[in-house]
């Protein structure tokens, strides 16, 4: 492997720690204008759904990471029945606090789902900057 490839790897390899530090920039970032634009129950949705969907992504990440490691190493500290059990519990969670909001108001939870989106802007973000990095560097 080169020292090219070798940077090429170390950059990529860090993408996932790019992107969970990312979205709550994004999210206080677009709050403001989810504030500006819509009613404040639009932008409580918004903050609820962000703060799920940055936990989520971030819980997501660390399970298939443990996961990964107890199948091709061994020594993850974590049970495979755990891991699948966290995995369905954010799930879950998610479900319970739209079924809430839903109960409350629809206006809400218009603003719950923009926030259970804010991944999907992290990885476009993420994405514009490495194609930026790729072009840039000839990666």
């Amino acid at each position: 492997m080169t020292i090219h490839d070798q940077a090429a790897e170390t950059f990529y390899s860090g993408a996932i720690t790019r992107i969970v530090r990312l979205m709550p920039i994004l999210a206080i970032g677009v709050l403001p204008l989810v504030l500006w634009r819509w009613p404040w129950r639009v932008a409580a949705g918004y903050a609820v759904g962000a703060v799920l969907s940055i936990y989520n992504f971030w819980s997501l990440s660390r399970s298939v990471n443990a996961l990964a490691d107890r199948i091709t190493v061994g020594q993850s500290h974590e049970s495979g029945g755990r891991i699948v059990g966290l995995l369905l519990l954010r799930y879950l969670l998610i479900g319970a606090v739209a079924y809430a909001i839903f109960k409350g108001s629809l206006a809400a939870l218009y603003g719950l789902f923009g926030g259970l989106a804010l991944p999907v802007a992290a990885l476009g973000c993420e994405a514009a900057f490495e194609l930026y990095i790729a072009l840039r560097r000839g990666f």
